[in-house]
């Protein structure tokens, strides 16, 4: 889930377990509404504080985020310190112990969000590095949004009441049942697919995408081979290709089709080459990229670049592939012809992430 989308989770759901009668209470034990809410905000976009782990580089903030600061054993101890931070940026007119309830909420909520995706959370951290995920909700959902800030606004036209962020909270669950019933749609086709096709003990996998709620991905793996289907489970017909000159967003919405049209590829993780394959095998295996091997769940071989002085096999992961866009997160292993030593390198995509 993107940044803002969590710190405005957290407000809303402050705002939802505020009593109603917190502003009219003139005790100095009170927490204000007001500082319940931005102490939730806050707290909700605390856990990607791991964002800083970019500074050291970017594979091990990939292969840590959404780990410590996102875990439910750490949670009382992460709510803790933001309480003692709230209250001291208060100058100690407000105890810590009345932020800490909007601290946890915040970070719960935020836990959440991120749960629904399909990226993964550590959630044991640190008895367990295992990642646990949903995959309902893509990371940006501008109708998980918009009902979060409706939710908002309504709260703020009428601050006396606690029922509309009560409200919102509750179509935002039923958002995402929703989403849930489309989820089990593409398994379903998914696994009519592995059937027909005879792929036992095949491992699925079906990722919300971006532009609609009805776009997903469908990856099924077995061994070495990806089937892989883009659908849009809105569209029951046949449709017109859209032209190549229509505006790039229209072009990755056209490349979600409807279930009738079949519409699989078949990709090997090592390349469709044979004379490349058992090179390509052994630069994935190679030491040194053992961090990217933790990292990516569906690699797949993007090119062999070999030329008389040297040798590399550039790979990503299928997650981070989208119609119309170059993968995100590409790396690659190269040696000079005649050494056996790999280097890992990075190679830039679109996105600052990237």
């Amino acid at each position: 889930m993107d940044p803002l989308t969590h710190a405005l989770s957290g407000a809303l759901l402050a705002r939802a377990a505020a009593p109603s009668s917190s502003q009219s209470r003139a005790g100095k034990t009170d927490l204000p509404l007001r500082l319940q809410i931005a102490a939730g905000f806050i707290a909700a976009a605390f856990p990607d504080v791991d964002f800083a782990l970019r500074l050291i580089d970017t594979l091990t903030y990939l292969n840590w985020h959404q780990g410590p600061t996102h875990s439910l054993v750490l949670l009382p101890l992460w709510a803790w310190l933001l309480a003692r931070l709230f209250s001291w940026l208060t100058r100690g007119r407000y105890a810590w112990q009345l932020f800490y309830l909007p601290a946890c909420l915040g970070i719960t909520i935020h836990i959440a969000g991120d749960l629904i995706t399909s990226y993964g959370l550590m959630l044991f951290t640190p008895f367990s590095t295992e990642r646990f995920y949903l995959s309902f909700v893509f990371v940006i959902d501008p109708w998980f949004s918009l009902i979060i800030i409706a939710g908002l606004i309504a709260s703020w036209c009428y601050p006396q009441y606690r029922i509309p962020a009560i409200v919102a909270l509750a179509v935002l669950c039923g958002y995402v049942i929703f989403l849930s019933t489309l989820h089990q749609q593409a398994v379903k086709i998914a696994t009519h697919h592995a059937d027909a096709e005879v792929m036992p003990q095949a491992q699925i996998s079906v990722l919300p995408q971006p532009l609609s709620p009805f776009h997903w991905k469908i990856i099924i793996r077995q061994h070495e081979t990806y089937h892989l289907a883009h659908v849009n489970l809105r569209q029951s017909g046949v449709e017109q290709q859209t032209d190549t000159d229509t505006w790039r967003l229209a072009r990755m919405a056209a490349a979600y089709r409807p279930i009738a049209e079949n519409n699989w590829q078949v990709q090997q993780q090592f390349g469709n080459s044979p004379a490349n394959t058992q090179l390509a095998r052994e630069a994935w295996l190679a030491p040194t990229f053992a961090s990217f091997r933790t990292f990516a769940q569906f690699p797949v071989l993007e090119r062999m670049d070999i030329s008389e002085k040297d040798l590399c096999a550039w790979f990503y992961d299928l997650r981070f592939k989208f119609p119309e866009l170059p993968p995100s997160f590409r790396y690659g292993v190269c040696r000079q012809n005649g050494h056996s030593d790999w280097q890992m390198f990075r190679q830039r995509g679109l996105f600052y992430i990237d």
